[in-house]
């Protein structure tokens, strides 16, 4: 009997009409980038335990407050601060965003970190691996609360220019909801016809400064800057 062939592209337009696609991280790289950080997680309490024990009670204090922060902070700060990637999801190449696909926020990651409580439930996160395995997404239960999803750092955008457009750095620096945007154009530029591509150029207007035939040579320009046509 023949399975039907799991899905694991995930698709979102943007408000300026723009379809974005990203390939989901199933629950192996997952549970491998967490087995890591947990290692190192361990390693830094160990060598802080190290340390601070010859100062006696005073240290166990400071050991205890410590170990609460590099066990709840430790993925919050890197979510957020190292554009989405934990050590451990570097080494497996995934990588945390929102479901938009745009940046993880503060909010997000300490909700979805916080609830690692709940995905550790009945026992060794089993609660978590089943909402990975039964949601659309691969998504545990941090996931769903918090809105995030867990994807393939190198599907987020294309490795090479796939316009024959020259790549031109941007006049201002981009946010990254807007680079988003703007490589989202890029992917779809042959698949759209002209005028619908000066349309989504000049909804995209406030990035190129420009309307019409230029803003469009200009998006591109911009895009294959974006991924890495920089010479």
């Amino acid at each position: 009997m023949m399975t039907e062939k799991i899905d694991t592209r995930y698709r979102v337009e943007t408000p300026e009409g723009i379809d974005l696609e990203a390939s989901m991280a199933g629950p192996v790289p997952r549970v491998l980038a967490y087995l890591l950080d947990l290692a190192i997680r361990f390693t830094a309490i160990l060598v802080i335990f190290i340390v601070l024990a010859v100062l006696g009670e005073a240290g166990m204090g400071i050991f205890l407050f410590l170990v609460f922060m590099v066990e709840w902070f430790y993925p919050v700060y890197f979510e957020v601060m190292r554009g989405g990637q934990t050590p451990g999801k570097q080494v497996f190449n995934i990588v945390v965003v929102n479901d938009d696909l745009t940046p993880v926020t503060w909010n997000s990651s300490i909700i979805r970190n916080l609830l690692r409580t709940a995905d550790f439930l009945p026992f060794m996160y089993l609660g978590g691996i089943i909402a990975m395995v039964v949601t659309p997404g691969f998504r545990r239960l941090g996931d769903l609360a918090a809105g995030t999803l867990v994807i393939y750092k190198d599907m987020q955008r294309p490795q090479k220019p796939l316009s024959k457009v020259v790549g031109r750095a941007p006049d201002f620096p981009l946010e990254a909801e807007d680079q988003i945007a703007v490589i989202g154009f890029s992917q779809r530029h042959g698949d759209i016809s002209a005028e619908r591509q000066k349309e989504l150029a000049d909804i995209l207007a406030p990035v190129t400064s420009v309307t019409g035939d230029e803003a469009v040579g200009r998006l591109h320009g911009i895009g294959n800057w974006l991924l890495g046509d920089r010479d």
